[in-house]
């Protein structure tokens, strides 16, 4: 059996962690971990090769691709919501420019190689931009192609480049004499916000909910940014994971578009503060809603529409509002913090 290798870019986020550990447990695979910081201790011993650099560093990606012919690419890394929007020429470079580099690496190997690089890219329900909170109810679950009006700069860098990724899957240097031997497997997942009991939030406009989970298992009081009735679709960690893992392993002939929204639950702020006080009767939450960014939250769409991902690849989440609470998320945040629960 050959050995495939993997290239996971942002290895230290929340996503790489999880995605990390089940691909390594696969087998048959040589992964290769980078970010900008040097790899957790925790992923280390799962990877074949580490590499600390920047997505910026066209030399370094470049000395990777001659030293590993890649299968398939995870290009995670990227500069979060709240970030991007106080430093939008700093996430234009990282999220543009880099995922630029990226697909450049990835296209010169399938072309080298003559044979499709798979490459998977987590976008998000920031590509959507819905103009009021009397739209966004009446919108229900909001469908790919609806509503791609971002009013973030983290949610238009999402949004150009999965037109990147079509453009080098299905486009790239059209003009040429020569067809291109070889080409890009472009797949996008647009995931809704994400929480996670492993990791702590690192500062997406979605975080609200993760922080309010990390600061009730401490006995901390929490000032949470949105309003009660602030909603937007959610999903536990492992099922992200598992529907970028299910995307990638999905046969091409059967993907009928390269983005895909997937869904899991959708709760209100005070839903999940409610949920969180049964489990933590010392919860502490006030509502004191930013109106920036609860500006941003409204604009994103109270559900998303995934019939595509289920009729396309059998997406399911595992974990509904109830069951991800009580099986994943608390007692993994127990476990976390045992002095405090």
């Amino acid at each position: 059996m050959s050995i495939k290798t993997i290239l996971v870019t942002g290895a230290n986020g929340e996503i790489g962690h999880g995605l990390i550990e089940h691909l390594s447990e696969y087998g048959g695979m040589h992964i290769i971990a980078m970010d900008l910081a040097p790899i957790d201790e925790s992923v280390k011993a799962r990877c074949h090769r580490l590499v600390t650099g920047d997505i910026l560093d066209t030399h370094l990606l470049e000395t990777l691709s001659t030293e590993h012919n890649f299968d398939t690419i995870y290009h995670l890394a990227a500069l979060l919501s709240t970030r991007a929007e106080r430093q939008p020429t700093l996430a234009h470079r990282v999220n543009v420019d880099g995922t630029l580099n990226l697909l450049e690496i990835a296209i010169t190997q399938s072309r080298l190689q003559g044979r499709e690089i798979k490459f998977i890219y987590p976008s998000s329900i920031a590509v959507y931009g819905l103009p009021d909170l009397e739209t966004k109810r009446k919108a229900g679950k909001v469908k790919e192609d609806q509503w791609l009006v971002p009013r973030t700069m983290y949610g238009i860098n999402k949004l150009y480049n999965e037109q990147l990724g079509r453009y080098y899957a299905n486009y790239y240097r059209q003009l040429d004499a020569e067809p291109p031997k070889g080409q890009i497997d472009f797949r996008s997942v647009r995931f809704p916000g994400l929480i996670s009991a492993v990791t702590l939030p690192t500062g997406g406009t979605s975080d609200f909910a993760p922080e309010m989970l990390h600061m009730a298992a401490r006995n901390r009081h929490y000032e949470c940014f949105v309003r009660e009735d602030a909603r937007i679709p959610f999903m536990a960690m492992p099922d992200a994971i598992t529907a970028l893992l299910r995307l990638q392993a999905a046969p091409h002939e059967k993907l009928t578009q390269t983005v895909y929204n997937v869904g899991a639950f959708n709760p209100s702020a005070l839903e999940v503060f409610q949920i969180l006080q049964k489990a933590f009767p010392n919860t502490s939450v006030k509502f004191a809603s930013d109106y920036r960014r609860q500006a941003i939250i409204d604009s994103w769409p109270a559900d998303v529409d995934d019939t595509a991902a289920r009729r396309d690849w059998d997406w399911k989440p595992e974990y509904s509002l109830d069951r991800a609470f009580s099986e994943y998320l608390i007692p993994a945040i127990r476990r976390r913090y045992p002095s405090k629960a």
